[in-house]
């Protein structure tokens, strides 16, 4: 049976000087993820090659768990609150167990 979990690794690049705002915004949005239904896994990590690079490892057991997650009403918040912080388009990476 085909494994239907949804992992993701996503990487944002803040603008410089947003950076200490971005992680207050993303402090507030993750209990509450965490505590969702369906949310299995929630790393919030940043790169220490590039301190305004943030990468963001998640679990969901499909995908409409990790829908379920999007439509959220302090998940819209967080990327309202992000807009004019992030620098560029985010990258997403879908990833496979192995």
């Amino acid at each position: 049976m085909e494994d239907q979990k949804i992992y993701l690794l996503a990487e944002l690049t803040i603008q410089p000087g947003c950076l200490e705002e971005v992680k207050v915004i993303l402090k507030e949005a993750l209990p509450p993820t965490l505590l969702q239904p369906g949310c299995e896994a929630l790393y919030e990590t940043g790169r220490k090659d590039d301190s305004h690079k943030l990468v963001f490892f998640e679990v969901f057991p499909s995908a409409a768990a990790h829908e379920f997650h999007l439509e959220q009403d302090y998940t819209k918040r967080m990327f309202a609150s992000l807009a004019g912080k992030v620098s560029g388009v985010p990258t997403l990476t879908k990833l496979s167990a192995l």
